[in-house]
């Protein structure tokens, strides 16, 4: 899927053509049948799950034209907010007593619970959905959902729930893998669903070590390290999300490959306070859709970074939206085709919207309050949209620093 996905992008950037965050979904209609053997559990300090469950799911398709899109990212079964729960298996959480999922299945959880880790070890062509319906677990130094192989793992939450997951301590290792999240996946992660979940974390909120995708529900995240992370990629579809962290809100990095590590939003309610970065990916942030509401030191940062719609609002004290040289397969820019964007810059030596490559505005209207509103190291083109800069609109994209620019710059110097 990771290369699929990493290819489709590669065409978008290559076309220049927005992506559309339509709420169509070709896939076919996935099919859930289920053969069941169950065996009864007993109550020891570790519980492992004997039943057998035969699921499908849908791969992720390209859409035709060959852009970046929720149909090209999101599964049907991704973006179902419910599950069907006529063959689900039902576990309370009880203090101490681990929980071992080994077959692929359905899997409703419930209970207050301290020091236990629900983790899913099956198959990696394999696909688990555990269903929160009132669950509250506090670890000390392991997560409460810990991911050690599957095709896919589905966290929903059920409709009117509340769930807290929380690890108070230090993080202990699981071998050579650092288990540094309160949920930590080494495969691809969705969280969904129509309840709450509240995460508090010593170190990251939620990790996947592949590809992690939010499609709804409430989630609240207080993390000292970043809240959402992923290897591939983060992609949000809907959802209404509130993030405080002491670093990055959304973070994706892939340090063995830099073309991946991307950032893909067309939906949702973001909040997101970061001592750091509120979005960052290594090689391309877009964003089609959404309303984001961002503080932090740096709003939005990767290589590519291409805004097509939603509605962003950004209050940063170093750069409100900034591309630099991330990942060796794209070209530093920054692509505004969409979207009401407003940025206030704090005081000193910040910058509004900085490229250190190109700057393209061909449509949205994007707002900037500071001192520095633009930044750019290559060519700046203003082919549509409206530009207001401390409060006056203008046609042309000023640039703080001496030469460079293209079409419609205003000289060196400070705006």
């Amino acid at each position: 899927m990771k290369k699929r996905l990493l290819a489709v992008i590669a065409a978008a950037m290559i076309m220049v053509s927005a992506a559309s965050c339509t709420s169509q979904n070709n896939e076919t209609t996935e099919q859930t049948s289920s053969s069941v053997a169950e065996t009864s559990v007993a109550e020891t300090t570790s519980v492992t799950t004997t039943k057998t469950v035969s699921l499908s799911d849908d791969e992720d398709t390209d859409s035709s034209d060959g852009t970046l899109s929720k149909d090209s990212i999101f599964t049907e079964r991704d973006l179902a907010q419910t599950a069907d729960l006529t063959d689900a298996e039902t576990i309370t959480l009880k203090s101490g007593e681990d929980v071992n999922i080994t077959s692929e299945g359905i899997y409703v959880l419930s209970g207050d619970a301290a020091d236990v880790t629900v983790t899913v070890d099956v198959d990696e062509q394999a696909k688990v959905q555990l269903v929160l319906d009132g669950v509250t677990v506090t670890n000390s130094s392991t997560p409460a959902i810990y991911v050690k192989s599957a095709d896919k793992v589905f966290v929903t939450t059920t409709s009117g729930s509340t769930n807290s997951l929380s690890v108070t301590g230090s993080f202990t290792a699981d071998g050579d893998t650092n288990t540094d999240a309160v949920i930590f996946s080494k495969d691809d992660l969705v969280l969904n669903g129509e309840g709450t979940l509240n995460i508090t974390s010593s170190d990251n909120g939620v990790t996947s070590k592949d590809d992690l995708k939010i499609t709804g529900g409430t989630i609240n995240i207080t993390s000292t390290a970043d809240a959402l992370e992923a290897n591939d990629s983060i992609a949000v579809a809907d959802g209404d999300i509130t993030i405080n962290s002491d670093k990055d809100g959304l973070h994706a990095e892939n340090d063995e490959d830099d073309s991946e590590g991307y950032i893909y939003i067309c939906g949702g309610t973001f909040s997101i306070n970061a001592a750091s970065d509120g979005i960052q990916g290594t090689s391309i942030v877009q964003i089609d859709d959404g309303t984001l509401t961002i503080s932090a030191s740096e709003g939005i940062e990767g290589t590519y970074v291409k805004i097509n719609g939603g509605t962003i609002n950004i209050n940063a004290s170093d750069d409100g939206i900034n591309a630099s040289d991330k990942s060796s397969a794209y070209s530093v820019t920054i692509e505004i085709n969409g979207g009401n964007i407003t940025i206030d810059m704090g005081q000193g030596d910040t910058d509004g919207v900085d490229s250190n490559g190109d700057l393209y505005i061909n449509g949205g209207t994007i707002s900037v309050n500071a001192q520095s509103p633009f930044d750019y190291d290559g060519n700046a083109e203003k082919n549509g949209g409206t530009i207001i800069i401390n409060g006056e609109e203008t046609d042309s994209i000023p640039n703080q620093m001496m030469g460079g620019g293209g079409p419609g710059e205003m000289g060196g110097g400070r705006f």
